[in-house]
């Protein structure tokens, strides 16, 4: 079996992915601290075809070299915003047309397998801080909650990865 080589992958130009059709999902990351989390969220945004990422509160924009460690120049192909409060990129969204859903654990949240999905609609993921996880005033904005099933110990996910589950089955779930 011979690993296939980058050159052979046949992916898209920058120009030629900027200006293709995304997805209509909308991730937000809510005061997320850690740069790497940052960075990799913009890379599986640009993995899953995903139209932009708002980028809220402490949470870094690029250009910045620790983002682009590990976001790989995603950050120069996925469409990003910056809002000094997640409220206003909340209210934007809604404004838009977008249904808001934040990856908490919450009562009466929809477990992800059984978070069906619409490709019609138009979905916004909040994505919460590290330690804090989404704040309560975001949590009370949103229009449903999505929880990721864990069987272990610990009680959360790192964020990038919990984003890459969620968009994953977004992803693998609408008419792309």
């Amino acid at each position: 079996m011979k690993k296939i080589e980058n050159k052979d992958l046949d992916r898209p130009s920058l120009e030629e992915y900027i200006s293709a059709k995304k997805n209509n999902v909308v991730v937000v990351l809510d005061s997320i601290r850690s740069l790497n989390n940052v960075g990799a969220m913009f890379r599986t945004s640009d993995a899953f075809g995903i139209d932009k990422i708002l980028l809220c509160g402490i949470t870094a924009t690029p250009p910045n070299k620790e983002i682009h460690k590990t976001a790989l120049g995603a950050e120069l192909s996925v469409q990003w915003q910056y809002y000094d409060k997640c409220s206003d990129a909340v209210n934007t969204l809604r404004a838009d047309g977008y249904e808001i859903y934040a990856i908490e654990q919450v009562e009466n949240s929809i477990m992800l397998k059984d978070f069906e999905v619409d490709s019609s609609r138009k979905y916004a993921i909040i994505l919460g801080n590290e330690v804090n996880g989404v704040q309560q005033e975001i949590v009370d904005m949103c229009d449903g909650f999505i929880e990721i099933p864990q069987v272990g110990t610990k009680h959360s996910l790192n964020v990038s990865v919990a984003g890459g589950v969620v968009l994953w089955h977004l992803f693998s779930n609408l008419k792309y």
